[in-house]
């Protein structure tokens, strides 16, 4: 039912479509994301109205982040250094059938960007001087550096690439090597610059590190996967690994040249820092329908879309799994040059009839539907706010709040079960210290026990994993995260996680695993963050990659995770070392 809904939404609007927006990077294509981060950090605002579109918000159109790489390279190219020359040259490469449209322009009044796209967009961009071009393999494969297969007609234009992730390399005091082996194709394409499309199909086997088996086998789900069978492989020493086929898509439409709608199959993430309290991209795809509006100052996100209840392990062959569904909206507003204010609004709701048509509504309190239908469903509501400060730094953060009780918070304050909420607060910092290409990263997380949990399904997750943080609830975290690129083809990468979290067992429920009803809590008063079995782990990660040529690259990386608990079973230390190829994906990270 919620499939046949959202298909005839989108095809009831598809007459008026018209090109505005167009299709999205995904979301965890981070190089372009930061790429453009770092530029918004060292340059900023000037000379250009600032864009509506959000850069916390991912994915975001590809036109848009083109028009946005543009107008700093026009405007300050003569200040780039090196490295952000290449990068921007890259970022061009593997967007080139945008690059017919203009930087963005003194004032939105007279902005030339806003304009109908003619039906030979994708020869306009072709012919751009930033096109670049080669004689093609065979005279028809690698025609510009980083696709495949490239077309450009006067009515359609489509983009193909392999993609490959090949890593081996061993781990400290583990029967087990570790391994990943990713193959797939990912192809996108637009039609008479009205209609956009995206395909991506993976095929997985992994050798996992011993946590992620542990969290594998605790909750019966895989981050990034769905549907996962046992893998072995006598040639790289794997006995208990994972192996999933996954893939993600969308059909994409330009309703108005400021509205757009996707219906695809894919994940979000909401949020400026390393992590996301509001949603993440760290479980499973999900089937879903997102409408964004981008006018003046505002970008106004609705998402609507079906969630997986339980794990996939602990179903039977051939039954279906247990469904619910999540409708969500983001309201993001620039305030001047240097502010940006979020508001974020969410519900799960479990229903064995489908989809509740009362949320559907993109503009109305969530709450309130949920108050009129019987307040059955799980509503949670958060904020987010990003400042821009001088000397390249920004500063952001993020607010969640699922339940509350006013006097328990602020005046008795007696650890109430139901104080649910959370909150983060990071900078970051470009060219630190006067380091060209040293980017720095902070950041604190802490989430309350019992926070996105719910007395029945209706809790904050898909597939048993959270739809946020990866910790779930009842944790503090600290992050420090270093980027440095001393050469235009070398990235090096590093973070550094301190966590203290309390854990819970199967018989005593302390708030962090949000698969448990909170009516099976052990107490109402004198929570606090932590409880349970306490553990504290301190999980480094270090990466160094190498472009041999566009989009392939060699990687070698080093982890190092050491987990101490109360309960002496629960103690775990993790030394992984592996090296590897990655051509056209991003890397997989189990950075938790």
């Amino acid at each position: 039912m919620f499939h046949r809904l959202l298909l005839a939404i989108l095809l009831f609007a598809l007459p008026e479509v018209l090109p505005a927006q167009g299709s999205p990077l995904p979301t965890d294509e981070l190089d372009g994301y930061d790429l453009l981060r770092r530029l918004t950090l060292r340059y900023g605002y000037s000379g250009f109205e600032r864009p509506a579109t959000d850069l916390s918000l991912r994915p975001t159109g590809r036109g848009g982040l083109v028009r946005l790489a543009k107008t700093y390279r026009e405007l300050h190219a003569a200040g780039l250094s090196k490295v952000d020359r290449y990068r921007l040259e890259r970022f061009f490469a593997d967007n080139n059938e945008w690059l017919a449209l203009p930087p963005f322009a003194e004032s939105a009044d007279n902005d030339p960007g806003a304009f109908w796209l003619g039906d030979d967009f994708a020869l306009q961009s072709a012919a751009s001087p930033l096109h670049e071009k080669r004689a093609p393999i065979a005279n028809l494969f690698y025609p510009t550096p980083a696709h495949f297969l490239e077309v450009n007609r006067p009515d359609f234009y489509l983009r193909l690439n392999p993609i490959i992730d090949l890593r081996y390399g061993k781990q400290q005091n583990d029967s087990e090597d570790a391994f990943f082996n990713r193959r797939g194709v990912k192809l996108r394409a637009g039609i008479d610059d009205r209609i956009f499309l995206n395909f991506e199909i993976l095929e997985t086997q992994v050798g996992l590190p011993d946590y992620v088996r542990a969290y594998r086998d605790r909750f019966g789900s895989l981050p990034g996967a769905g549907f996962i069978k046992a893998y072995s492989l006598d040639l790289v020493n794997v006995r208990r690994g994972a192996d999933y086929l996954n893939g993600q898509g969308y059909l994409s439409a330009d309703l108005t040249k400021h509205v757009g709608a996707r219906l695809g199959y894919g994940r979000h993430f909401i949020g400026d820092g390393e992590r996301s309290l509001l949603l993440s991209d760290f479980s499973n795809n999900y089937p879903y329908l997102e409408l964004n509006w981008r006018i003046w100052k505002f970008h106004y996100r609705n998402l609507f879309a079906e969630l997986t209840s339980g794990p996939q392990m602990t179903v039977p062959s051939g039954q279906p799994l247990s469904k619910k569904y999540l409708a969500s909206h983001h309201l993001s507003i620039n305030l001047g040059k240097r502010f940006t204010f979020g508001l974020f609004e969410a519900v799960v709701m479990n229903r064995e009839n489908g989809f509740d048509l009362a949320y559907l509504n993109p503009i109305i309190l969530y709450r309130t539907i949920e108050q009129s239908v019987g307040s059955p469903d799980n509503a949670i509501v958060g904020a987010t706010a990003r400042y821009r400060a001088p000397f390249r730094v920004e500063i952001y953060g993020q607010f969640v709040l699922d339940e509350f009780k006013f006097d328990e918070l602020f005046i008795e304050r007696r650890g109430w079960w139901a104080n649910k909420f959370g909150y983060q607060l990071g900078a970051r910092y470009a060219d630190a210290f006067g380091v060209d290409q040293l980017d720095v990263v902070v950041e604190r997380n802490l989430v309350r026990p019992y926070t996105y949990t719910h007395r029945d399904l209706s809790n904050y997750t898909h597939f048993a994993m959270p739809l946020a943080h990866p910790l779930g609830a009842n944790f503090k975290e600290n992050l420090l995260g270093i980027d440095y690129r001393p050469l235009p083809r070398l990235h090096l990468r590093s973070r550094l996680y301190l966590i203290d979290q309390g854990e819970g067992t199967a018989e005593r429920v302390v708030g962090e695993n949000l698969n448990q009803p909170h009516i099976l809590r052990e107490m109402d008063f004198g929570n606090e963050t932590g409880q349970g079995l306490n553990y504290t782990n301190t999980l480094l990660s270090v990466t160094a990659s190498y472009e041999l040529k566009p989009n392939l690259w060699l990687e070698g990386m080093y982890l190092r995770r050491n987990k101490d608990s109360v309960a002496a079973n629960r103690n775990l230390e993790t030394t992984v070392v592996n090296l590897g190829v990655r051509w056209n994906t991003p890397r997989q990270r189990y950075e938790f």
